[in-house]
């Protein structure tokens, strides 16, 4: 036998291998210990658990109280007949159970173990500690009950630290089968704790909160210390192999390698990786060897390992909860993987596409194996020369992917990787790999984000022209005119994201190429994502602001406040909240470069009412008065300096009434919402942060590049508007009548409840809490507003509860009862063809 292959000579970096194994040559880095994501998943579970189960031991009390009384029945006799037994079962389940498994394992002279599992126990018995003592001292008194059982005629905190110890020894110890004393210590722990349950000896809640303190100890030094590698090396993996009906002679591991890729091999045999291989390692997480067999043939083996499976398992799940038109995947077991691996194998080659055969499937220990045909000296795209990608290769490239399309096939992540070309002949032949994420029966939005990723890598290698030009000559136009919407980075597999952070003028250039070709074409993004991170603060938010309204204000207060109330000052109130869309109006008719009839645009203005279920404060109007003008005819740019003017003048507007009613007022209200010193200081800090990171040329001119564009739209508009005294007098107008309308509902709404204040103090107070609103990214500002209102109406003196009382029946007259309002409007404008 030849001398086993050194790392070096195959372009890896330096490390263990394994030598030769059955008399098979094999060439390795194996992973000793791994760090199982599964058991970072299960530890955040358990610790969400624990928080749950204190949750329902406090809201849930009745119910986690009759399951202890049902299942206490007799607990008297069953205490009398179990006395010996418990005692027992007590010293087995805190002796006898970790005694043996250390046994075990000492045994199987496994050192480092048995050190792992005595942290586990010696760190669940702590955290039992600091859970009894902190539920114990800050605790409230329902939650301390929950946890409690009834004995000796008082309730008594239960948190039993010796069944976290054994829940933390027996899931560090490992799984229960591979290991025979952790198997009958589990089912010792659950019959012990259903004895000691039935006689009362320690509550359902806390036994639960117990288990799973253990389990959070066990699996936190399991992830952080590494648990014994049970992937398939060595001879486990040759056995596997033979197991496919292969006789190996040699198995050279490939791993991911950025350098150039060699595309020829050693006359002796493979001593340096074919491209192809390195490709397929390069674009999965999967281990791939480059297998020779007994009679010199090359296979490709793909390892797919079980603890790698919960990772892509949520990967998949989360892109396909985020994303639309990506199906979600229940499987999660290494076999499922497999299984679905080699149905996409076997329907793309059916399909006729050029791919790796599929050859045989094996299991060997935790790890199943794929073992695939070589694609011979085929040289993925990325490293391709660029004088080799001719038209003819385009072609080819574009009808291998139509083969899967026309069976109903997607691939889901085309990347550079995943193209491999091989000349035969100078004639290109292209093989399509990398099919694991890819869907049977797949939907048309799938489909066609194939398209547009084959389009962006393409773009990348030959130019942005020249991919659309290739993509035209084979698709028909429909297909074409479909990636328009779905030029996007989301739609892009993470390899090609990274391409196009070098090339980041690849998705305009493709876009206006696009338009070029089909002058009708749709390029306006599709909405792929459902959900991004604005998204979620405008769900998270309402929820955190209704907690601490009803956390912190007195509901008591409320209700008699709200009994009490002047039912005529809150008919005042809505009123004059209507009036505000008139208002509006004016603004928005005298700023506009078009006639508008101020009916309409009332209507426009009551719709916003209805969209602010949706959009945050402000955005929802601004939105609708754009959309108004784009329908008839003014230019977007024109529209946008239009809308923006209209938002500017409001600002000035409200500004300037402050001032005035300041002044009329003749004291000195605002004084009483001056900042603290404190507040001050921060406001400086802020600001001089703010004033030296313009001092930065990248920041000063990322700064311009966003700003200009709006002045220059605004500034023509602006002095074409000014020229016109009539109109700037009636957009004043307007702006007076909303901001006032709003201050004066406000104000009756205080009325309503006998309050008094000045109409400075009622103005201040309002727009800080509409502030507020339109700050956060809420809709309608719901939550928001509020908070801002009662904090608003506090500092000023009045009751906490009777704040809340009015800031609830302001926002309830000015918006909640606006919203039928809007939503009719909204069906009368649809049907006239103005929306």
């Amino acid at each position: 036998m030849s001398v086993p292959l050194t790392p070096a000579r195959r372009g890896l970096a330096p490390g263990p291998r394994l030598g030769p194994s059955h008399g098979v040559q094999i060439i390795d880095t194996p992973t000793a210990r791994v760090h199982h994501p599964s058991d970072l998943l299960g530890l955040v579970l358990s610790a969400l658990s624990v928080a749950g189960v204190m949750l329902l031991a406090v809201y849930a009390h009745a119910t986690t109280a009759g399951v202890a009384e049902d299942v206490q029945t007799f607990n008297s006799l069953l205490g009398q007949l179990l006395v010996f037994p418990v005692a027992v079962l007590e010293g087995l389940i805190t002796i006898i159970a970790p005694v043996a498994v250390i046994a075990e394992l000492a045994a199987r002279r496994l050192g480092r173990q048995i050190l792992e599992v005595i942290a586990a126990g010696l760190i669940a018995l702590l955290l039992c500690g600091l859970t009894y003592w902190a539920v114990q001292s800050f605790g409230s008194d329902d939650l301390v009950r929950g946890l409690s059982v009834y004995r000796r005629g008082e309730w008594l905190l239960s948190i039993p630290a010796s069944l976290a110890t054994l829940a933390g020894v027996l899931t560090t110890a490992g799984s229960r089968a591979r290991r025979r004393t952790v198997a009958w210590s589990w089912n010792l722990l659950w019959f012990t704790l259903g004895t000691v349950l039935i006689t009362g000896q320690v509550s359902l809640p806390g036994a639960a909160v117990a288990l799973l303190i253990g389990r959070v100890a066990g699996l936190g030094v399991r992830y952080l210390s590494g648990v014994q590698s049970e992937r398939a090396y060595g001879s486990a993996l040759v056995d596997g192999i033979r197991r496919a009906g292969f006789a190996p002679v040699r198995l050279v591991r490939v791993g991911p390698d950025d350098a150039p890729l060699p595309t020829t091999t050693d006359p002796d045999g493979p001593l340096k990786p074919r491209a192809a291989a390195l490709a397929m390692a390069r674009n999965s997480d999967n281990r791939v060897y480059e297998l020779t067999t007994a009679e010199d043939e090359h296979r490709c083996v793909v390892v797919l390992d079980g603890d790698r499976q919960v990772v892509g398992a949520l990967s998949r799940l989360w892109r396909s909860l985020r994303l639309r038109g990506i199906e979600g995947r229940s499987f999660v077991s290494l076999r499922q993987a497999a299984e679905r691996a080699a149905l996409l194998e076997y329907a793309v080659a059916a399909a006729g596409v050029r791919t790796p055969q599929l050859l045989a499937v094996a299991e060997a220990e935790d790890s199943m194996l794929l073992v695939q045909g070589h694609p011979g000296e085929a040289v993925p795209l990325r490293d391709l020369p660029s004088e080799r990608l001719t038209d003819e290769l385009l072609q080819g490239i574009w009808a291998q992917l139509g083969l899967a399309h026309d069976a109903g096939i997607a691939h889901r992540a085309l990347t550079s990787d995943t193209v491999l070309v091989e000349h035969l002949l100078d004639q290109p032949l292209v093989w399509l790999t990398g099919w694991e994420s890819g869907d049977v029966a797949s939907s048309e939005l799938a489909r066609r984000m194939d398209l547009t990723q084959m389009v962006a890598l393409l773009a990348v290698r030959v130019g942005s022209t020249r991919a659309l030009e290739s993509a035209t000559a084979v698709l028909p136009v429909e297909d074409i005119a479909a990636i328009g919407p779905l030029l996007q980075t989301v739609a892009l597999p993470r390899r090609t994201r990274e391409e196009m952070r070098e090339h980041k003028e690849v998705l305009a250039e493709l876009r206006s190429a696009l338009v070029e070709h089909l002058p009708a074409a749709d390029v306006e993004p599709e909405q792929l994502v459902r959900f991004g991170a604005r998204t979620i603060l405008t769900v998270l938010l309402p929820i955190a602001a209704v907690i601490i309204v009803v956390t912190r204000v007195n509901v008591e207060q409320i209700g008699v406040a709200l009994a009490t109330s002047d039912w005529r000052w809150s008919v005042v109130a809505f009123l004059l909240g209507l009036v505000t869309f008139v208002g509006a109006a004016l603004a928005f008719v005298s700023f506009s470069p078009v006639k508008l009839g101020l009916w309409r645009a009332t209507l426009v203005q009551a719709v916003g009412a209805f969209v602010a279920l949706a959009a945050p404060a402000g955005i929802g109007p601004a939105a609708l008065n754009l959309r108004m003008l784009t329908r008839r005819g003014v230019s977007a740019s024109l529209a946008v300096a239009t809308v923006a003017l209209v938002q500017v003048s409001q600002f000035l507007v409200t500004i300037a009434l402050v001032l005035i009613l300041s002044i009329a007022s003749g004291r000195n209200d605002a004084a009483r919402f001056t900042p603290s010193t404190a507040m001050l200081i921060a406001i400086g800090v802020i600001a001089g942060l703010v004033a030296a990171s313009l001092l930065v040329p990248a920041v000063r001119g990322w700064v311009v590049q966003h700003t200009m564009p709006t002045l220059r739209q605004i500034w023509p508009r602006l002095i074409e508007v000014v020229g016109q005294p009539g109109k700037v007098a009636l957009a004043i107008g307007g702006n007076i009548v909303m901001t006032m309308g709003y201050v004066l509902a406000f104000d009756a709404c205080l009325a309503a409840f006998g309050q008094e204040l000045t109409l400075v103090q009622v103005a201040l107070v309002y727009l800080v809490g509409n502030a507020a609103g339109a700050a956060v990214p809420t809709p309608g500002g719901i939550g928001t507003v509020e908070l801002a209102l009662i904090g608003g109406l506090t500092a000023t003196g009045i009751n906490p509860g009777v704040a809340a009382s009015v800031a609830i029946l302001f926002r309830v007259l000015t918006y909640w009862l606006r919203i039928p309002i809007g939503w009719i409007a909204m069906r009368y404008l649809q049907r006239k063809g103005e929306m």
